[in-house]
C-alpha cells in the first residue's frame, strides 16, 4: 500500500508539471494572439474528446485522491511495469516543454490556425508534425499504467481516438494556410513518429 502511495505521488506531480507547462504556453499564446473557439473543429469531435477527457481525468483524480473508488478497475500489474511507466511519464516532461517552447504562440485549442500562425519546423517538429499528440499519448498511458487501472487506460484510448479523428482536419487547415510549403513538410516528416530513411537536407 505504501508503494501505491508513491506511485500516486509520482503521477500527481507529473500531471501537475505537465499541465503547468501547457497552461503557461497556452495562456501566453491567447494573450498575444487572436482567440479561437474550440468548437470550430466540429461539434462531434469537440464533445467527443471533451467528454472522454473529462471522464479520463476525473477517473485519474479519483484514483489519486480517494483510491478505494477505483479499486474495481485495478489490474494488479507487476511493480517493475509500474516503475517503468512512471519513468516514461517523467521523461515526457522535458519533451512536453520542448514542443511547447518550439511551438511558441502558435499553439491553439482547435484545428483552426491563428491569423499570424507560422509554420513551425524546429524542435521536435523537425521530425514529427504532431509531437503534442505523441508525447501526450505516452504521458497518458504511462500515467494510467502507473496507477494500475484498466478503466483509465480505456478512457484514455477513447480520448486519443477523438484526437486521431481531428488530426486530418487540422492538417487540412494547415494546407489551406500554407499550401505547398506544408505539403513538402508532410513529405519529409511523420505524423506521430519520425519517418526513417528520409533526406531532410
Amino acid at each position: 500500500m505504501e508503494q501505491d502511495n508513491i506511485f500516486r505521488i509520482v503521477v500527481a506531480a507529473t500531471l501537475l508539471v505537465a499541465f503547468s507547462i501547457s497552461g503557461y504556453f497556452r495562456s501566453r499564446a491567447n494573450q498575444s494572439a487572436d482567440n479561437i473557439s474550440p468548437e470550430e473543429e466540429g461539434k462531434f469531435i469537440y464533445y467527443f474528446r471533451s467528454i472522454g477527457g473529462l471522464v479520463m481525468y476525473g477517473s485519474m483524480l479519483l484514483a489519486l485522491i480517494y483510491p478505494p473508488t477505483m479499486q474495481w478497475a485495478r489490474l494488479s500489474l507487476p511493480t517493475w511495469v509500474r516503475w517503468t511507466s512512471a519513468g516514461v511519464a517523467i521523461a515526457m516532461l522535458p519533451m512536453i516543454y520542448w514542443l511547447f517552447s518550439s511551438l511558441g504562440d502558435n499553439v491553439t485549442p482547435t484545428v483552426v490556425t491563428r491569423q499570424e500562425h507560422q509554420l513551425v519546423t524546429q524542435g521536435p517538429y523537425r521530425w514529427i508534425r504532431h509531437p503534442l499528440y505523441t508525447f501526450g499519448f505516452l504521458a497518458i498511458f504511462a500515467s494510467a499504467i502507473t496507477l494500475d487501472n484498466w478503466f483509465i487506460i480505456l478512457t484514455g484510448l477513447i480520448t486519443i481516438n477523438a484526437i486521431l479523428l481531428r488530426t486530418p482536419l487540422e492538417e487540412a487547415k494547415l494546407i489551406e494556410k500554407f499550401g505547398d510549403e506544408y505539403r513538402r513538410y508532410m513529405q519529409r516528416t511523420g505524423r506521430y513518429v519520425p519517418k526513417l530513411g528520409i533526406d531532410r537536407e
